[in-house]
């Protein structure tokens, strides 16, 4: 039987260098990825999408529930996205929300630049009078949730309507550093997500769980539920 792990004190650094290794042996360059985040600072989009390792989470999570659709709430410049719509078939779909015009811009250019732009519907404005505006048949599969946090309650409440009995929810940046469980820190982000787990405290519609992660973006982690 192995050994406990001895406790050692980590840094950023430390992250970083470990999702670097493990990188290294597990992802292939994929030049389309690596040009869309050259775009996307060339753009002036702020530093804020997955990290390689989740974006290849995120992939191997929609190949073994072998997803055919998949909604996106907060596309950013397409970095996600594309990971995502690399794992459905040929005649999978990715619908994606973004508020921005000029963000949906430069992920439209990104996803043209991968070959993906027919896979994938891109949606301007609001993401909750969007979602509203979606139905729910057919379902989707997976639901990547990953865009302001003050509104997690009803972005979650709307993936559960949306997504097929057995169909997954992501929900990202849930740890916050640790700042979600502290509570003598406060902040719009760390209440939205706060409210969430509140909404699912005793949800008979859904299962989850949190997952913390550490990486080169630092000390988050996400909620896995699954649509009962």
């Amino acid at each position: 039987m192995a050994s406990r792990q001895t406790h050692k004190p980590t840094t950023l650094e430390d992250w970083e260098r470990s999702d670097l290794y493990h990188n290294s042996f597990l992802i292939n360059n994929d030049h389309s990825l690596d040009a869309a985040v050259k775009n996307s600072k060339d753009q002036g989009l702020p530093d804020i999408a997955v990290s390689a390792a989740q974006g290849k989470f995120l992939n191997l999570l929609a190949k073994s529930i072998s997803a055919k659709r998949i909604l996106e709430v907060g596309t950013l410049g397409g970095y996600s996205t594309i990971w995502l719509a690399q794992a459905v078939p040929d005649d999978g779909e990715i619908v994606t929300l973004e508020l921005s015009e000029h963000h949906a811009k430069i992920a439209h250019e990104n996803l043209k630049v991968a070959g993906l732009d027919n896979k994938v519907t891109i949606i301007t404005g609001p993401a909750a009078e969007s979602l509203a505006k979606i139905s729910s048949e057919p379902p989707f599969d997976l639901v990547f949730i990953d865009a302001d946090k003050p509104s997690n309650v009803i972005y979650f409440q709307e993936a559960k309507r949306l997504v097929r009995k057995g169909g997954v929810i992501i929900v990202d940046n849930v740890v916050r550093y640790g700042r979600v469980a502290d509570p003598s820190y406060t902040d719009e982000n760390v209440e939205g997500v706060r409210n969430l787990l509140k909404a699912m405290h005793g949800d008979d519609e859904v299962d989850g769980t949190t997952i913390g992660t550490v990486g080169e973006k630092g000390y988050d982690g996400f909620i896995y539920a699954i649509r009962k």
